[in-house]
C-alpha cells in the first residue's frame, strides 16, 4: 500500500547510459527497463507524486550521488515489456496483466559537489545508507528523509 507521506529514494542509472546531464535536458523520463521485482515494487506500490530521488551514478569513475530528482508521475506499465526489438522484452507480460512498471522521474537540481561513493563509505553521516552496505546492488533504494536532507545539504555545498 502507497504511503500518503513523502518518501526518499536512491535511484541508480549509469551515467553513459542516462545521466542527471540527460535528465536534465530531458526534463522528464520514465524509469524504464527495472527488471528487478523489489526495485519494480517499490515503483509500483510505494512511490508517490512528490517523492524526492537522489541521483546515483552507477558503473562510473567514480561512482556517487549527482543531483536531485523528483517523482512526477506515478507507475505505469513499462512499456519495453511489449517492445519485441527492446532489450527489456518480456514475452510473458500482455497488456491485461503487464509485469513491470515505471515511475516518471523529473530533474530538480545536479549537484555543486559530486558525493562519490567513497565519501559515503567513509562519512558516518552516511552509516544507514543501503548503497554502501556490502552485496546491495538494488537500483532503487529507500533513503531516510533525514539521509536524504543532510546529502542535499553536502551536494549542494550547504554544509
Amino acid at each position: 500500500m502507497k504511503s500518503q507521506q513523502k518518501q526518499y529514494w536512491l535511484m541508480k542509472s549509469e551515467p553513459d547510459v542516462f545521466s542527471i546531464d540527460t535528465l536534465k535536458k530531458d526534463v522528464t523520463t520514465w524509469w524504464e527497463g527495472v527488471r528487478n521485482y523489489q526495485a519494480r515494487n517499490f515503483m509500483m506500490k510505494e512511490m508517490i507524486v512528490g517523492d524526492e530521488v537522489l541521483f546515483y551514478h552507477s558503473n562510473a569513475t567514480p561512482p556517487g550521488i549527482a543531483g536531485l530528482a523528483v517523482i512526477s508521475e506515478a507507475a505505469k506499465p513499462d512499456p519495453t515489456q511489449f517492445d519485441k526489438k527492446s532489450e527489456y522484452y518480456d514475452p510473458k507480460a500482455t497488456k491485461e496483466k503487464p509485469n513491470w512498471f515505471c515511475t516518471q522521474v523529473k530533474y530538480k537540481k545536479t549537484f555543486k559537489h559530486f558525493i562519490t561513493l567513497e565519501k559515503l563509505k567513509n562519512d558516518k553521516h552516511c552509516e544507514n545508507l543501503l548503497v554502501i552496505k556490502k552485496g546491495q546492488r538494488l537500483s532503487i533504494q529507500p533513503v531516510s528523509e533525514k539521509d536524504f536532507q543532510y546529502l542535499s545539504q553536502l551536494g549542494l555545498g550547504s554544509i
